[in-house]
């Protein structure tokens, strides 16, 4: 079975920038267990302004990743390869008091450990793989790989509030994928060209706490090498929100994906664009939770970089819309980052960002109606990753 040095959904992001993790591995007979990680930290300066007037923060804090230990069981058995991974995510953050994490105060800083991966999976090269337990979903995925600010922090729009990832260009260009439980069938490789297909938990929604079917996600790709080498993808995502309960409004959220990226010598272009209904506001998206009924969702995402030796620059540019449903007024959400990336060594990577993101007609957002939201953040810090 070929190894993953990392977790299988940081391997294309990570190759361009840090270069292969080096995890430290045991054996035992024909069965190996794989352990490596990562960490990072950065010190970031934002302003946010509104109809209010202007606030300045500052931070030390993760970027869009967080910390991570994995630990990766790999074995062959009658011709069959077999795989489990077990992902702990933690922060170095002091508090993160917001989406459901727990609440420190009192001078009692925390961090807390987020359980991101956690399945196992078997299969052949004929037949294909199939997963079972909790990973990185499947629309939204190839994406949030191919964007920059993964190694670094991008941006937030809740400048003061501490989570224990930021942002990066989430909700500026595409939604976010999220971990999630799941059974996906992936295809074997055909030339480049593979698919997966997968039944996801499904989210809750608005006034009920349960749906009678589960959520699907599909993605396709096709990868190529050579002296131009890229890809191309295409994803879509579905969930029928009947609860089975008479009194509650039922829709179909679904979103559909299509992006490709393509290297020419040491630049490197992406462009992505997604639309979808009844998925809740593009900025948070991950479990698709819609208290605002079934809205309409829009964006696309552009993004190019070019490598000199060890330091690689890139700007990249997204925009969010979403409009109908409950929301009072159409949102839109825009966001540009220019960064640094310069490989120190084999293990650490150093990163300077500038970010700025715009949010107009944010009722959702600027929840008391405070007007249009300008971000600015300026950040600058490192990773590694062993």
């Amino acid at each position: 079975m070929k190894k993953t040095p990392i977790a299988a959904l940081l391997a294309l992001a990570l190759a361009s920038l840090s270069g292969a993790s080096h995890a430290v591995s045991f054996s035992n007979g024909d069965a190996t267990l794989d352990i490596n990680g990562t960490i990072n930290g950065f010190y970031s300066h934002r302003s946010t302004e509104d109809d209010r007037g202007r606030v300045n923060n500052s931070g030390i804090t993760n970027g869009l990743l967080p910390g991570w230990i994995n630990f990766v069981f790999t074995t062959k058995v009658e011709d069959m390869d077999i795989k489990a991974h077990v992902g702990f995510a933690p922060g170095i953050n002091n508090d993160s008091d917001v989406v459901g994490l727990p609440i420190g105060g009192g001078g009692r800083p925390f961090n807390q450990i987020d359980t991101r991966n956690l399945y196992f999976q078997f299969g052949k090269e004929s037949m294909g793989t199939l997963k079972l337990g909790r990973d990185i979903g499947l629309f939204g995925q190839k994406v949030i790989l191919s964007d920059m600010t993964l190694l670094g922090l991008g941006g937030n729009s809740y400048a003061a509030t501490p989570y224990n990832t930021t942002f990066g260009m989430i909700g500026h260009g595409y939604m976010y994928t999220g971990f999630q439980p799941q059974i996906t069938y992936t295809t074997p490789n055909y030339g480049g060209l593979q698919a997966s297909v997968g039944i996801f938990q499904p989210s809750d929604f608005v006034d009920s706490d349960e749906t009678s079917t589960p959520g699907f996600q599909a993605i396709a790709s096709y990868d190529w090498e050579g002296s131009t080498p890229g890809s191309v993808w295409t994803g879509m995502v579905y969930q029928d929100t009947d609860s089975g309960l008479n009194d509650v409004e039922t829709f179909a959220a679904r979103g559909f994906e299509l992006g490709g990226k393509i290297a020419v010598g040491d630049f490197e272009a992406v462009a992505y664009g997604f639309s979808g209904k009844g998925l809740g506001l593009s900025t948070v998206g991950a479990l698709y939770h819609s208290p605002y009924g079934e809205t309409k969702s829009r964006g696309y995402f552009v993004q190019g970089t070019y490598k000199f030796g060890k330091t690689k620059v890139g700007l990249n540019y997204g925009e969010n819309r979403d409009s109908g449903g409950l929301l009072a007024d159409s949102n839109r959400f825009r966001g540009a980052t220019f960064g640094v990336y310069h490989s120190l060594n084999k293990y650490i990577t150093l990163v300077g960002e500038y970010n700025q993101e715009r949010a107009t007609g944010a009722d959702a957002i600027n929840s008391g109606g405070n007007g249009d939201l300008k971000t600015r953040t300026i950040s600058f810090g490192g990773i590694i990753f062993f």
